[in-house]
C-alpha cells in the first residue's frame, strides 16, 4: 500500500480545569489543587489556560487512593456518596446514593439496610462489581 493511501488516527484529548471537575464529580478548586501541588500533571495551552491530558488524568485516577480500610475485594468499582432516599417494604428495601454527578439505585433485603442503619444523610459506598457494563460516547 502506497504511503499516501495510508490514514493514521491518533486521537490526543486534552482537558481543561472545569472539564475535569465534571468527569470526576469534584470542584475545579479542588482540580487546581492537585495541580498546584503536583499531584496532576498540566499544561498551559496557547490561551494561558491550564489543561490536563487524558493519558495523565487517567493514569491519576488509576494510582492508587485511599481505600479506607476495605477488605480485599474482586470488586474495582467503589462510588461514595450521600443516601438521599431508603424506601423499605416488608422484605425488601430500595436504597439511592447520590456519588458525585451519580445516582446509584441498589434494591438489598430490608434486613441489611436496616442492620446498615440506611437512612437520607448517611455516608455510604455503592460498590458495584457488574459482568455487563454498557459504555457509550457522548454525542
Amino acid at each position: 500500500m502506497p504511503a499516501s493511501a495510508m490514514v493514521t488516527l491518533i486521537r490526543v484529548t486534552a482537558f481543561r480545569i472545569s472539564e475535569v471537575a465534571s468527569l470526576l464529580g469534584v470542584s475545579a478548586d479542588t482540580v487546581r489543587r492537585w495541580i498546584d501541588s503536583e499531584k496532576l500533571p498540566a499544561r498551559r495551552d496557547e490561551q494561558g489556560h491550564r489543561i490536563v491530558s487524558g493519558a495523565d488524568l487517567a493514569a491519576f485516577v488509576r494510582s492508587p487512593a485511599d481505600r479506607g480500610g476495605t477488605a480485599p475485594s474482586s470488586a474495582r468499582n467503589r462510588l461514595r456518596g450521600i443516601v438521599t432516599e431508603v424506601v423499605r417494604d416488608g422484605v425488601m428495601a430500595q436504597v439511592e446514593i447520590q456519588a458525585g454527578p451519580f445516582r446509584v439505585v441498589s434494591l438489598m433485603s430490608r434486613e441489611a439496610a436496616d442492620e446498615l442503619g440506611l437512612e437520607p444523610g448517611v455516608v455510604a459506598v455503592g460498590v458495584i462489581k457488574s459482568t455487563n457494563v454498557v459504555v457509550e460516547l457522548p454525542s
